[in-house]
Order: C-alpha cells, then structure tokens, then sequence
C-alpha cells in the first residue's frame, strides 16, 4: 500500500474493459474465437487493517470485467466501504450494479457465500476463515480467491548493505502497527553478521515514531481493538527473550510497542505463527540453504525480501523461497499493477496486475463452420 494514493488501483482498471480480448484461434472447417465473459454476481468480503485498498483490489476488476459486486466490509471498519458505495452512485453506477452489505461475518458474510445466485466469492482475511469459505464454495463448485496470512521472511546475507536493510527492516514489520498480511515478522539474519545487525536495528526500532495517526510524522499507530493487543500481548509473555522496544504515547489508543525478540528459536510460537501486530523475530542462519529452508517452514507463503549484493544468489534464493511476492534489496509486495497472491495457506488466485480480470471472467469457445 505503501503511500500511494487510495484511488490508484481504480484507475488502473477503469482502461481494464479494453483489455478483455478474446483470441481467434487458427483450426480447420471455419472460424474460431473466444469471449471472456463476466460471471455474475460477485461477493467480495474484506477486512478491517486495509478497508479501502483491499476492496478496490476485489471489486476494480470484477466491475471492470462486467460483473456486479456485493461488498461485505469487516464489522468493525464498516463506514469505508459504506462511503464507497455513496461514491459509486454519485459516479454514475446504475443502482444495484455496487451494493454494500455491513453486517457480523457469521451472518451476512455466509449468507453471500451460500447465496446460489452469487458466482465468486473473493475473501482477504484469516487462514481460518478463509478454508471455511472456500468449504461452502465447494458444496456449489463456486470459484473463491482468497488472500489469507502470512508469516513472511526478510532474508540478510552476510554480504548485504547492512546499514540500508537495518534501517528499513522495521518498516517492514511496524508498518499499520504490523497489521498487515505481508509484514515480514520473522528477520533471518547469517550468523557471521548477525550481532551486527542487531546493533544496527536497535536504534532504528527505538526511533520508530510511534504517535497518533492524525499527525503527519507517525510512522505507526495504535492496534485496531483491545482484544487485538490482547492477542499481540500474548506473544511477548514475561520471561520473552526481548532484546529492543520502541515506546508509546500515553493515552488513549491500543497502543503496543514496535518488540524484537532476539535469539529466537525457529519453532518458537513467536517465530511460527502470525501475530498480525508490531513485534518481530530475529533468527540466525548459517549458509543459503539454511535460510532458505527456515524461510519455508511455515504453512505460509506470502511475501518476503532478500538482501544480498549476489546476483546469482538474490536469484536462487528467490527462486528456492516459497512465496508469491519477493521483493529484492527492498520490501515491495504490492503494487496494482504486478500480481499478488501467495503460496500454500497464504492463499488461493491472483489479485492486482493485468491478469487480475481473468479471476472475473469465463472463456466461452465459439466455432463458425466456414460450410
């Protein structure tokens, strides 16, 4: 998401119905063409941390397509999306083409999933959730995208630019107070660099500007919910092997710190499953192969970044990681104009990117005898 403007991804696929081409396809006794055709009505569920950008990511290219949207926003970010739906009158969409649905998963978000008369369900949200969607697809052969979690790898070689991926590792763990699926939470770091590297981060964690998210200089703000920081608090017990924190303001706010924990044993709690909050992992590896098999032991695959001024190692490395989205010397996963999606229980599809409107569409084969 990363500071572009919000409105971007719409414009990109408003030149997307130019781009649904069909192929004439060379055979034998007459003509033969195919037509990307819209599927229906599609159900597009999304969640709280991104509400505007990812239900653009859904509904963009299935309007584009042709099809109608319903949207169902996360119970606790509704206005968003109910805002977007008063834009999308006000624009001139016919009434019914775009409607929003605001309501409790559990009820409104199966009864879209149930619904006969919708035709795909595109969900972003927990792994949980996200396999009993895709079940109630199932029962009516019904297509899904899902975007689901993450447990990504920042991925140092010794032979890095250390300095530069100190500095922007918390950036790419804090950002949205590390409520974001791509947040690269577990930082793999070769052994032979590795207390320098934590000297180098400390005082980029400690300086992580922590603040209201009114204010122009906030880098970070508060959780989403009580019950959130909860869960996040849950992952630093007394005792954690804490090795830095950032600070917080006082007030109101679900405020939680920018936390490292370092060393951290790969099949720590910490370490395996997602925190969907601003606390990160520092692991030791020793060679390619140790990091590459530690970045792959988790049932998720979503996005990653690989510091390296190898060549031939950023590419084997990022061939041998098990992600839909590497980023090289950065941490860049998404853009609207690239594919995103990820690789076992990260999810299911492609959003974003030229191809996006193939999730929307399906082939149709017409042949023309020629006699």
């Amino acid at each position: 998401m990363g500071g572009r403007r919000r409105t971007d991804v719409l414009t990109y696929y408003s030149a997307a119905p130019e781009r649904l081409c069909g192929q004439q396809i060379p055979v034998s006794g007459g003509v033969d063409m195919t037509f990307k055709e819209p599927l229906g009505v599609v159900g597009v569920i999304v969640p709280w941390n991104f509400p505007m950008p990812i239900a653009g990511w859904g509904f963009a290219p299935a309007l584009a397509a042709g099809n109608t949207v319903v949207l169902k926003p996360a119970e606790v970010t509704p206005l968003t999306a109910m805002r977007l739906g008063e834009l999308a009158l006000a624009a001139g969409l016919p009434e019914g083409v775009f409607q929003v649905l605001p309501g409790k998963g559990s009820i409104v978000g199966q009864r879209i999933v149930d619904n006969p008369r919708v035709n795909k369900i595109v969900f972003t949200g927990s792994a949980e959730v996200g396999k009993a969607i895709m079940a109630g697809c199932a029962a009516q052969v019904k297509p899904v995208t899902l975007e689901l979690g993450g447990k990504s790898a920042n991925i140092v070689f010794a032979d890095a630019d250390l300095e530069r991926a100190a500095a922007t590792a918390p950036y790419a763990v804090f950002d949205n107070a590390g409520q974001d699926c791509c947040a690269r939470s577990r930082i793999l770091v070769q052994r032979s660099v590795f207390d320098r590297f934590l000297e180098l981060l400390e005082p980029a964690v400690r300086g992580f500007r922590v603040e209201a998210p009114g204010r122009d200089s906030a880098e970070m703000g508060p959780l989403i919910t009580a019950v959130h920081r909860e869960k996040v608090a849950s992952y630093v017990p007394e005792g954690a092997p804490v090795a830095f924190r950032g600070s917080v303001p006082e007030g109101r706010g679900y405020w939680f710190p920018p936390t490292v924990l370092a060393p951290v044993d790969p099949d720590d709690r910490a370490a395996t499953e997602e925190i969907f909050g601003p606390v990160a992992v520092v692991i030791p590896f020793e060679d390619e192969a140790d990091a590459v098999r530690i970045a792959n032991d988790s049932p998720y695959g979503l996005s990653g970044s690989i510091w390296t001024e190898n060549l031939g190692r950023a590419l084997r490395t990022s061939r041998a990681v098990q992600a839909g989205a590497l980023s090289v010397n950065s941490h860049s996963s998404v853009r609207y104009s690239t594919p995103f999606g990820g690789f076992k229980q990260s999810g299911l599809g492609r959003e974003l990117g030229p191809d996006a409107l193939d999730a929307f569409t399906e082939v149709k084969n017409v042949f023309i005898a020629s006699n």
